[in-house]
């Protein structure tokens, strides 16, 4: 016997799942219309861009430029109005800097000590000492030769 293939069910479209799927549809299109857009439009967007920050570029190079010579002028005239020389002003200014090299070379130090490294001078007393002993080997040594040998006999067991 031959079964016999239920009919197809005849479905009637939901008035919704068309309309949300027409929509889907929509933004689909939307969204690739906006992609095709964004290709076209992005490397005069990206060359826009470049342009607009060299020029900010320049603004900004120019305006700290001229903040630099600003304060250069300032300083200059407060050292005219002091009765300093720029050369002596510069050297107030670097005192400071020795100050903190200093600091700076004691703590180095510190921590070096601290670490169990010799210090510069610790080296040069190690040399010193290196180089007596050199040379009390070497007398040593010298006298060593020019005395004569002796040779003892060891007695036979």
């Amino acid at each position: 016997m031959a079964s016999k293939k239920p009919a197809p069910a005849v479905t009637t479209p939901n008035p919704t799942t068309s309309l949300v799927q027409e929509s889907a549809q929509q933004i689909w299109l939307a969204g690739l219309g906006a992609f095709a857009k964004a290709q076209e439009e992005g490397s005069k967007v990206f060359q826009g861009l470049v342009k607009e920050g060299l020029d900010l570029q320049r603004q900004t190079k120019a305006a700290a430029e001229e903040k630099l010579a600003e304060a250069a002028n300032k300083l200059r005239s407060m050292a005219e109005a002091s009765n300093l020389s720029v050369s002596s002003l510069s050297a107030k200014a670097a005192q400071p800097w020795d100050k903190l090299e200093t600091i700076f070379e004691e703590r180095v130090a510190k921590a070096l000590k601290h670490l169990g490294v010799p210090s510069l001078q610790e080296f040069d007393g190690l040399k010193a000492e290196l180089a007596a002993l050199k040379k009390k080997v070497a007398a040593l040594e010298s006298h060593a030769s020019t005395e004569p040998k002796v040779v003892k006999k060891m007695p036979r067991a």
